[in-house]
């Protein structure tokens, strides 16, 4: 079986956006780990990039996937905005819109949009080590914006959902 890479964004001094005592480093490790839990159910082989609050640059991150020779690479945010509740919805990052990582991308964003999130699709962004580094299909997912209310209810009210939903689109991208 495939071997999935999840890395939960940010961690230790590095708390990524945060809003209203939320930190981003907290929900994604939460995330990441019910995420893997389910591949792991579903036979799929899961290294994490962090399951405990410590952190590792991204280019630290892109190496340790290389070397444990994944075969994909996920890659779990929040997003945020200027302003609180300027916007809504998922957003996949990928380094190139063509390949593997696009359909990856794809797949758990229009996942995630049935949960209740709103897709703002697939995007390139070739400057993020994560994604350029990565020898393999990698995806960065912003899961909601962390200073919009709407979507911390969602990711709070429906988490479960939710990690079900990503983990479908790693599923159906592994087929």
């Amino acid at each position: 079986m495939a071997l999935v890479v999840l890395d939960a964004g940010h961690g230790g001094a590095n708390p990524g956006a945060t809003y209203q005592g939320r930190q981003e480093k907290d929900d994604t490790l939460a995330l990441a780990l019910a995420v893997g839990g389910i591949l792991e159910e579903n036979g799929v082989d899961v290294y994490y990039t962090r399951t405990r609050d410590v952190y590792e640059s991204p280019a630290e991150k892109a190496l340790e996937a290389n070397d444990v020779g994944a075969d994909y690479f996920v890659s779990i945010h929040r997003n945020s905005s200027p302003y609180p509740n300027q916007y809504t919805g998922v957003e996949s990052l990928v380094y190139n819109q063509y390949g593997q990582a696009a359909v990856l991308a794809d797949n758990i964003n229009r996942e995630l949009e049935k949960v209740g999130f709103e897709n703002q699709g697939v995007n390139e962004r070739t400057n993020l080590a994560v994604l350029r580094r990565t020898r393999m299909p990698a995806v960065l997912v912003e899961v909601g914006f962390i200073n919009t209310d709407a979507d911390n209810r969602l990711f709070d009210e429906r988490f479960d959902e939710m990690a079900q939903a990503i983990a479908r689109g790693i599923l159906m991208s592994l087929a």
